[in-house]
């Protein structure tokens, strides 16, 4: 899910649903929804990806389309498309990450580029490379440092300091909650006084505008993070959506909230289908 700013809506593509026949049978899903900020829309576009799970989306805003890339059909997939509001199209880079699923992918506005970083490459071997896609091709970067291999981590741009924030995910040692930068270069480990507890796919987050600062949603727990460039900071919502993990969450400009979808009853293995605001 993502917030394209050309169009001011959320859309939000593919995913795991419950078959029609079946209930109690888990099918890949190649839908595409847009959120108005009242209600959700079906798109009919006469070209689509196929149904997947865990791929990424990231709204370009150098060239004003959604960008998607990889995810998992039963194989690691590497294809990247473009929604332009009413169609998606398929692109040919002459070069692409290897396939995956699992990882981050934000747009850096300062460098007007998006940036990838690790994933699970389709047998949970997770991945530490870091690549930028320009809206033609996908180019592999050579940073100095980089963040141990993981996946399920959770990536944002940090508009108030020009880079992105890279935070936690799973490792071949558990789950890490470190705190890493993105400077278009490098990789710069931050050691903050605090830090969310380790989550893996239960957190996501999204880069609140209005206020300037970086969010984590702890979907667990029910608690929001505030990231000051500096140091994490702990606040709580009166109210909470239930626990969840696997979810969606962005950033909706036009209404200065944080949109959240969907998820995992961590307890109970049912999908969600439930819409949250977040001002």
């Amino acid at each position: 899910m993502v917030y394209d700013a050309a169009r001011e809506q959320v859309v939000l593509f593919g995913g795991f649903g419950d078959s029609q026949f079946s209930p109690s049978q888990v099918v890949l899903l190649g839908d595409t929804w847009v959120w108005d900020g009242t209600n959700w829309t079906q798109k009919t576009p006469v070209h689509s990806p196929p149904a997947r799970v865990w791929s990424v989306m990231t709204y370009d805003a150098a060239r004003g389309e959604v960008v998607l890339f990889g995810g998992f059909d039963g194989l690691k997939l590497s294809d990247t498309w473009v929604w332009n509001g009413t169609d998606w199209t398929q692109k040919s880079p002459a070069q692409s990450p290897p396939g995956r699923h699992w990882f981050a992918m934000v747009y850096d506005a300062a460098r007007s580029e998006l940036i990838l970083f690790g994933g699970g490459d389709g047998v949970s071997i997770p991945l530490n490379d870091t690549w930028a896609w320009d809206g033609t091709t996908w180019t592999q970067k050579s940073p100095a440092h980089s963040p141990p291999a993981r996946s399920e981590h959770s990536m944002v741009y940090d508009a108030a300091r020009g880079q992105v924030v890279l935070f936690g995910g799973s490792s071949c040692c558990g789950q890490p909650d470190d705190t890493w930068v993105w400077d278009g270069t490098d990789w710069t480990q931050m050691s903050p006084a605090q830090s969310p507890p380790p989550g893996g796919l239960h957190y996501a987050m999204a880069y609140d505008a209005a206020r300037g600062q970086v969010v984590l949603f702890d979907g667990d727990q029910g608690d929001i993070w505030v990231w000051d460039g500096t140091n994490w900071t702990r606040t709580g919502p009166a109210s909470s959506p239930p626990a969840r993990s696997e979810y969606s969450m962005v950033y909706d400009e036009a209404r200065e909230g944080f949109v959240l979808f969907g998820g995992w009853v961590p307890t109970a293995s049912d999908r969600l289908d439930d819409t949250w605001f977040l001002r």
